[in-house]
């Protein structure tokens, strides 16, 4: 399976936040990179290579892997100059590249925390400093702006880094044989792998995943060498960093949730580049662990604040939830690699729950404030409750670790990565998203238009344009949300159930110049209930349409959002608003209210509540917390 990477995207929800991204949201963190945001955490990132090359004076700050928010960065500039050259914005760039190269180590060694504090110190505490985590996400830039750009001297900082990790780990008696705290360099060696053709970054990247787990556990090895006797904070202090089994034995997803994620995208990574069948069938087995036991219907994971991490199966309270951003932008990152490794629906359609829920509503719409936490039910004052004080009522300017803003600009900037992908004699189409592209198919060149005004419009067509006419398939994802979608190619209906297959609609046939597809996917406003075995949602309802999860805001529905109930058979309405929120659909209906007027100064009572009806709002999950800052609830009491 290739993914298509020269895609245009012309689809207007996108381009709207990548137009947010390019102008807004890169230009705000290169600020923020710079200290130069008042009023705001400072981040020193860019000083501090500017120390590490000798140019400046004064002490490291910032976390440990304040590197990786440059790296980030300088992704989200690639992706942002693949749709929209900037020729002042890539001259930043090769300036920020300019340094980096100053900054690096005769031997190939580039983290600015080590050389600056702590330059005896490399590689003594892989578990806890991240020296791995930010050399995979300068590798991942160095990849994407030579993609991009073809400019080869990031991406030659960064093999001559690799170079370095290759010579120092390994199997090898001389070499150290551990891995990181943070995966990351896993999935960024396969990539740099991909466009170098160098087998050695495959080969540490397989090394690196098989090592983790085995005993004696190299992390209280290395604990041991240091002379390190505090013990590690979190309960089961292995499975915080997923390394207290091998990955082959591995069933449930533990620990970190971003850490947990990063590794399972890597080992699908080698699964495909080496035929790994087992290590595919683990992925398999932990990719429905998450998304069927541990993931909110907005795509959130990772839902205690403690550790940031997994707890256990079905446990997904709401107002404590933490669901970090970066989360879910990683469950982003895994679909795609299992949509590479077997094109199945499944995939997909938590990808696209991701995208249009749980990632971008991690951001304003203007893109200068940003949510690290994603609940699903927030009260302000509850805030202040200690077991709450991760929860914030409103979008931050930036944090202390600020790994979620630059993640989301890359992610949003390279939404055309996600679009598409072929085989042999397929064009598989995994996201409903207006984009233009060409792609050669058996030899074939074939030019894919994309129009479609989704997530709001029900309606998707492709024209299909082969040089000359050719034979392949086109593959369509079949949403699983649509009950009842409707296809036709050149004005010809087709029987979908009868060309389905693990939720793509195959449409084989020689294709010629201007063949139209066109695709319904009629967007039923429905009631979602969770599992029983979720409790915090017991006799509640979520409203959905199409992929967007809605939720209720104060600004439209008043206080104490949960005395309001939703009943089953409420007559429910969708409206196209184009001047709210950027332009949305909402979903109205009738609803019933506690009337707490008619209720004394009593706290308990043996008589029933009174309810009065109303007419309710909902909105996008996503667009919360852009208006009024106030409640918000996505769970509703059924009635």
């Amino acid at each position: 399976m290739r993914s298509i990477e020269k895609v245009k995207v012309t689809d207007e929800f996108w381009r709207t936040y990548m137009k947010v991204v390019r102008d807004e949201v890169i230009p705000y963190q290169w600020d923020a990179l710079n200290d130069k945001l008042p009023d705001t955490e400072p981040s020193h990132a860019i000083e501090n290579f500017k120390i590490a090359a000798g140019e400046s004076g004064g002490e490291y700050f910032g976390m440990v892997f304040q590197d990786s928010d440059v790296a980030k960065w300088l992704e989200a500039v690639a992706f942002s100059l693949e749709n929209d050259p900037n020729p002042s914005l890539e001259k930043i760039a090769d300036e920020v590249i300019d340094l980096l190269g100053r900054a690096q180590q005769p031997d190939g060694y580039l983290n600015t925390y080590y050389i600056v504090k702590e330059p005896g110190l490399r590689w003594t505490n892989l578990r806890d400093n991240h020296e791995m985590y930010c050399a995979g996400h300068l590798m991942e830039a160095a990849v994407a702006y030579y993609n991009v750009t073809g400019k080869r001297k990031f991406l030659d900082i960064m093999c001559k880094f690799a170079d370095h990790i290759v010579e120092m780990f390994g199997s090898e008696n001389e070499k150290q044989q551990g891995y990181p705290g943070h995966p990351e360099i896993e999935l960024a060696l396969v990539k740099l792998y991909s466009v170098t053709g160098e087998n050695r970054y495959l080969q540490l990247s397989k090394f690196f995943i098989d090592q983790r787990g085995q005993k004696p556990n190299y992390f209280d090895l290395e604990k041991e060498e240091r002379g390190d006797t505090k013990p590690f904070w979190f309960n089961g202090s292995q499975t915080y960093h997923q390394g207290h089994l091998p990955v082959r034995e591995q069933d449930k997803a533990v620990g970190h949730s971003v850490r947990a994620i990063y590794l399972y995208i890597a080992m699908a990574d080698i699964a495909e580049k080496t035929n790994d069948a087992s290590l595919k069938e683990v992925c398999d087995t932990l990719w429905d662990n998450v998304t069927k036991q541990q993931m909110y219907i907005t795509a959130g994971v990772g839902s205690s604040e403690f550790g940031e991490s997994f707890s256990f199966d079905y446990d997904l309270p709401n107002d404590l939830s933490y669901t970090e951003t970066c989360a879910s932008i990683a469950l982003v990152f895994w679909a795609k690699r299992m949509l590479n490794l077997e094109v199945n629906s499944k995939y997909a359609d938590i990808m696209e729950r991701a995208l249009y829920n749980g990632t971008i509503s991690g951001m304003d719409l203007d893109g200068k404030k940003f949510f690290y936490v994603n609940p699903l039910e927030v009260w302000p004052v509850a805030t202040t409750r200690h077991e709450k004080r991760h929860v914030k009522p409103v979008r931050q300017k930036w944090f202390t670790c600020a790994c979620c803003p630059p993640n989301l600009a890359r992610m949003i900037s390279s939404i055309g990565h996600y679009i598409y992908s072929q085989g042999e004699s397929e064009l598989f189409v995994h996201l409903y998203v207006g984009s233009q592209t060409n792609v050669d198919i058996k030899g074939e060149s074939v030019t894919i238009v994309q129009e479609t005004d989704y997530p709001w419009d029900e309606k998707v067509s492709l024209t299909i344009s082969p040089e000359n006419e050719s034979k392949f398939s086109v593959a369509l994802r079949i949403p699983n949300w649509c009950k009842a979608p409707e296809l036709k190619v050149n004005g010809e209906v087709i029987d979908v159930e009868t060309v389905v297959n693990n939720g793509y609609a195959y449409l084989n046939r020689s294709w010629k110049k201007g063949d139209k597809i066109e695709l319904l996917l009629p967007m039923a406003i429905e009631q979602v209930r969770a599992n029983p075995k979720v409790r915090e949602n017991a006799g509640k309802v979520a409203l959905q349409r199409g992929p967007i999860v809605y939720c209720l805001e104060e600004v439209d529905n008043g206080k104490n959002l949960p005395s309001i109930s939703l009943p089953r058979d409420s007559k429910l309405q969708a409206h196209k608003e184009p001047s709210t929120l950027g332009g949305i659909v909402t979903i109205s209906g009738s609803a019933l209210r506690v009337d707490q007027s008619s209720w004394t100064d009593e706290l308990y009572s043996t008589r029933e509540h009174e309810k009065s009806p109303i007419q309710f709002k909902a909105i996008p999950y996503y667009a919360w917390c852009n208006r009024t800052p106030g409640e918000m609830l996505v769970w509703i009491t059924e009635d």
